[in-house]
């Protein structure tokens, strides 16, 4: 069986979910660029297309793709820490189920040899990236994770206030991760 059927029937986390388990993802092991993010919110899980959202919305605003672009596998693959919808929190989502990320992603990226991942948010870069930064001090040394990885906040509208108090990010730092970007596309 290979890798993206069985991703699509597993159930390792059904008894934890509030939904029955409907894995997303978007794969391609010709992609340039990987996007690891969280897991699907609640539209994404309806609709079964990730960041299908607000802050996919915004995500593809950051990246300069259209959404032909962003949805097609060949040039972005996309792939959640946790696959399924994990419910709701008391503040947003709750965190990606943590036995997705060690059961799938190994054997998924084994096939996959993208010229950049970009790592959305906290739960994807503690589990990729070996430092103790916190997100913002992440961002502000972007550049030490080059070439392999990319690190984004999430975003979600729940950041706005994040992005406020932290504008220099859409201001500086966005326009260099864009041209970065535009260099693998």
């Amino acid at each position: 069986m290979d890798i993206i059927k069985a991703i699509n029937l597993c159930s390792i986390c059904a008894n934890h979910l509030p939904l029955p388990p409907r894995p997303i993802l978007q794969f391609s092991p010709l992609a340039k660029i990987l996007i690891i993010g969280q897991a699907p919110g609640i539209k994404a899980h309806e609709s079964h297309k990730a960041w299908h959202d607000a802050s996919g919305k915004r995500l593809r605003e950051w990246l300069k793709l259209d959404e032909k672009q962003f949805y097609t596998p060949s040039i972005l693959s996309i792939v959640p820490m946790g696959f399924c919808y994990p419910g709701k929190a008391k503040s947003g989502d709750l965190p990606p189920r943590p036995e997705c990320a060690p059961k799938w992603h190994g054997e998924l990226l084994k096939t996959s040899k993208p010229k950049l991942v970009i790592l959305i948010g906290k739960h994807a870069q503690d589990y990729y990236l070996t430092d103790n930064r916190k997100l913002t001090e992440r961002l502000q040394n972007w550049g030490d994770y080059q070439p392999k990885y990319m690190v984004l906040p999430h975003p979600s509208p729940r950041n706005n206030i994040w992005l406020k108090k932290n504008a220099w990010f859409e201001k500086t730092v966005l326009p260099q991760m864009q041209q970065v970007l535009a260099s693998h596309l």
